[in-house]
């Protein structure tokens, strides 16, 4: 199994577990996430990550229990395979911006069976670093359409929507409260 974690950092030979930066409401028992942990994602789920690391975005997928209504209001005629959102006072920083996508074999990681998301409680050591200088190609080649907003908060319904709702660095979007 291939995991990967992406940084703008190109020199990371080794991932030491480390507390998250700001801490977050994890529910009932899952305090522990906020602790001391190296995070990757499944290939699938890579779009979530395929932006500048303060960048806030939101990226909406299709499940199975997708209604037609939700279908048609978020993805209208697009054949993708997630949408992404971000504000426009981002556009230039996710052009300008280059990635490094660290490659791990899943070794020592736990599925936390949420988003595609996995951790390790111990020292990981990736496989491999692909660089990411076109984040809009990276973002078509895993099927995602970019939607650029004036501001992701009229994109908050989606979260009452049938569709998975990923929102990402939120604190960092203008009016996201």
């Amino acid at each position: 199994m291939v995991l990967f974690h992406f940084s703008e950092d190109p020199a990371i030979g080794r991932f030491e577990p480390r507390p998250v930066v700001q801490p977050s409401d994890r529910g009932p028992g899952r305090d522990w996430l906020n602790g001391p942990l190296v995070w990757a994602i499944e290939p699938q789920r890579q779009a979530m990550y395929l932006f500048p690391r303060d960048c806030p975005r939101i990226v909406l997928w299709l499940t199975p229990a997708t209604t037609p209504a939700d279908r048609e209001r978020w993805f209208g005629a697009s054949s993708a395979d997630a949408i992404a959102y971000i504000e426009w006072a981002w556009l230039e920083r996710v052009r300008h911006c280059r990635l490094y996508r660290y490659v791990f074999d899943g070794e020592g990681f736990e599925n936390l069976h949420d988003a595609g998301m996995w951790i390790s409680r111990r020292s990981q050591t990736p496989t491999a670093m692909d660089t990411l200088d076109d984040l809009f190609a990276a973002q078509r080649a895993v099927g995602v359409e970019l939607r650029v907003v004036e501001r992701l908060s009229p994109v908050r319904p989606a979260l009452e929507s049938s569709l998975h709702f990923s929102g990402v660095r939120l604190r960092n979007a203008r009016d996201w409260s």
